[in-house]
């Protein structure tokens, strides 16, 4: 199969080149509509390729969602981090060499695509805190008063996990739940998402599991 690869910022890696398998097409960190759209109106029947950071991934997997491209475009993630949380998450390979042949000949898996309510997604991890409000997952109350942290991953089961970590002077109690939807009222909190940190503190937030998955190029049947 062959595809194109977007090459963001300064992250190309000296074995993606031009050559018979792939073309590169270098565009900037994050990129958006002016860089990406183009790139998707004459993809046809090639792979998309994001090579860069989380926070790359996520600014084009936004574009797919806004030009309605979802279902009919597989996307596959060569990661410039060994520590990327989406490769964690979704069991992607950091080695560049093996992320480029999963690309290129791995099957596209369907995993949860998660939204906020300011028209944002998120694809690997999203975590606010320290954070003191009332926040539910779905219809369950997971916090009400203080905690460390809360710490939002989506998930093919229900569309996303919660996670609110309390902690101690010398101990930490973490409470998981699943669930298709989280909601947070609380005083004003710094919101990170998929390595991106939200540019003014918020005092509430929504994340959900949006109605189309994203296809993630995985290599699972």
């Amino acid at each position: 199969m062959r595809g194109i690869v977007l090459a963001c910022g300064n992250s190309q890696s000296p074995m993606i080149t031009d050559g018979d398998r792939f073309e590169v097409r270098q565009v900037g960190a994050r990129p958006g509509k002016a860089e990406v759209d183009p790139v998707l109106a004459e993809l046809g029947d090639r792979r998309l390729i994001v090579h860069g950071t989380d926070a790359d991934l996520n600014a084009v997997v936004l574009r797919l969602l806004r030009t309605e491209r979802l279902a009919d475009v597989p996307v596959a993630y060569v990661p410039v981090s060994p520590s990327s949380g989406v490769a964690r998450l979704w069991h992607l390979p950091t080695d560049p060499g093996r992320a480029l042949d999963l690309a290129l000949s791995g099957d596209a898996d369907r995993v949860s695509l998660v939204r906020d309510d300011v028209g944002g997604v998120l694809v690997g991890f999203g975590s606010l805190g320290p954070v003191r409000g009332v926040a539910y997952a779905d219809d369950t109350v997971v916090l009400r008063g203080q905690a460390s942290r809360i710490d939002v991953i989506p998930d093919n089961e229900l569309g996303l996990v919660v996670r609110v970590t309390h902690k101690r002077l010398f101990t930490k109690k973490v409470v998981t739940t699943p669930s298709r939807a989280f909601q947070l009222g609380c005083l004003p909190v710094q919101v990170n998402f998929d390595g991106i940190a939200h540019p003014r503190p918020m005092n509430k937030w929504t994340w959900y599991r949006h109605t189309e998955d994203l296809r993630l190029v995985r290599g699972v049947q």
